[in-house]
């Protein structure tokens, strides 16, 4: 009996290796947006579990194809995470996790230790867009947003009233808020895939762009 629920385990375990197994064909820029019939992937499941743990309210959302390679596949809309958070909309369930240990676990806890104040609110500037990369001249590659696979972060709110943004703090000469910045950035590049800072190009002056994509890109 033992044996076989070790089994079991580590079979759903290993779907979450790497991001759902399905993926439906391309359609053409612009078309229809369609709702997907697809089966919910072991990862998705074991995802969607995880969250059910962590005491999260989330909202599984419908598969859905925008064409061009626009698609929300296994994701979430996050109602709860403990702390609110700006602008959200569907987040692949993987990428929603990650955030959700950052903010956590690494946001929450360097703002207390190094700004002496509780964290209270996290501003985005959304995670779903169809689009392409952008401030990378001669790319023209579908951007990690227009998979539901990236959230980009401008700032955050204190309890003593403070709003640390990344267009004013990321080069501030408050050493406290430096360290902050440091300390978050540093936390975020175990965390996720790709993180690029106001230090990577002139098009992430105001926030830092967080992917779940495994690329191990840090800047």
């Amino acid at each position: 009996m033992k044996r076989g629920a070790l089994l079991a385990i580590l079979v759903l375990l290993a779907g979450c290796g790497g991001h759902d197994d399905y993926s439906p064909p391309p359609r053409p820029a612009g078309s229809r947006p369609i709702t997907l019939n697809l089966p919910t992937s072991r990862e998705t499941q074991a995802c969607f579990a995880d969250l059910s743990r962590e005491d999260v309210r989330f909202s599984p959302m419908v598969d859905r194809d925008y064409g061009g390679g626009c698609q929300v596949i296994g994701a979430v809309q996050l109602i709860d995470i403990g702390v609110p958070v700006t602008n959200l909309k569907a987040m692949r369930c993987g990428l929603a996790e990650g955030f959700i240990g950052w903010t956590r676990h690494a946001v929450a806890p360097a703002a207390w230790r190094i700004l002496g104040s509780e964290l209270v609110r996290v501003e985005s500037m959304g995670s779903y867009a169809c689009r392409n990369v952008v401030g990378v001249p001669g790319v023209e590659k579908l951007s990690g947003h227009a998979i539901a696979n990236a959230v980009d972060i401008s700032g955050f709110v204190l309890q003593d009233g403070r709003r640390i943004t990344v267009e004013r703090g990321w080069r501030s000469s408050d050493p406290r808020i430096h360290d902050f910045f440091q300390a978050i950035h540093s936390s975020a590049c175990k965390r996720f895939g790709t993180v690029l800072s106001p230090d990577y190009n002139s098009a992430h002056y105001n926030h830092l762009h967080l992917e779940d994509d495994h690329k191990h890109f840090c800047h």
